[in-house]
């Protein structure tokens, strides 16, 4: 689903630095490597806070509505969580700086889907096909940003923050690394279990949806069409 278009007519194309992702279309193993201008920066500033409006109003504020998050959950457990990932985040930003537009509309299909669980980051198994490989998702990058992140926070604080607060964590520090706003995000969010590509099939929009279409898909999330276009972008 592509709400925010990554790519400009001065962007070229290198080879990945980073891991590629076992499994993954081959074309995920090409990433953009881009020099922001001005131009590039006022573009971003004016596209990227819809998105990031849109995605914690509509879905990380409901699920601090629901489930009782916060911003300083793990204060006391994991006072170094958000400097290890903004430190992370920030050394493939400043290399790759289109993967910011791609982790936040990573973290935008998780939030979809099932809600803001993480269940885009689980791998498929010779029983089950999950969301990451669902064909609206095909064209995600960045997974290899989340596990280094990953890694890291476990050094600090092993088993102890939950890889869906993290993919929140890493979007809103990706964002605010490439000149966008930045904001508080509430933590506390447990990992979800459940990972199915039919759910992301049928449950992201299609590139190919009319007004009525989509419309439709957002009202089946309590989203309006203010914020559907929104979402969409100009």
């Amino acid at each position: 689903m592509g709400f925010y278009s990554e790519h400009g007519p001065n962007w070229q194309l290198q080879r990945s630095l980073l891991r590629p992702d076992p499994g993954r279309p081959s074309h995920n193993h090409i990433v953009v490597i881009h020099t922001l201008t001005s131009a590039d920066i006022e573009v971003i500033n004016m596209a990227i806070p819809k998105l990031v409006l849109a995605c914690i109003l509509l879905f990380v504020l409901q699920q601090v509505n629901s489930q009782g998050l916060k911003a300083d959950f793990y204060k006391k457990t994991c006072p170094s969580l958000e400097s290890v990932v903004h430190a992370t985040t920030a050394r493939y930003i400043s290399r790759v700086p289109s993967l910011a537009a791609a982790l936040l509309r990573m973290h935008f299909h998780d939030c979809f889907v099932r809600g803001c669980d993480g269940s885009v980051l689980i791998s498929s198994t010779s029983n089950n096909t999950a969301e990451k490989d669902s064909i609206p998702n095909l064209s995600l990058r960045g997974f290899q940003v989340i596990d280094i992140v990953k890694s890291a926070v476990e050094k600090q604080c092993p088993g102890l923050v939950s890889c869906a607060d993290i993919l929140a964590l890493v979007a809103r520090d990706a964002v605010s690394l490439i000149n966008g706003p930045s904001w508080s995000v509430p933590l506390g969010r447990r990992d979800g279990r459940v990972s199915n590509a039919t759910e992301a099939l049928f449950g992201l929009p299609a590139p190919f949806f009319n007004a009525t279409q989509l419309i439709a898909s957002f009202a089946s999330k309590n989203l309006t069409v203010k914020d559907l276009v929104v979402l969409s972008g100009n």
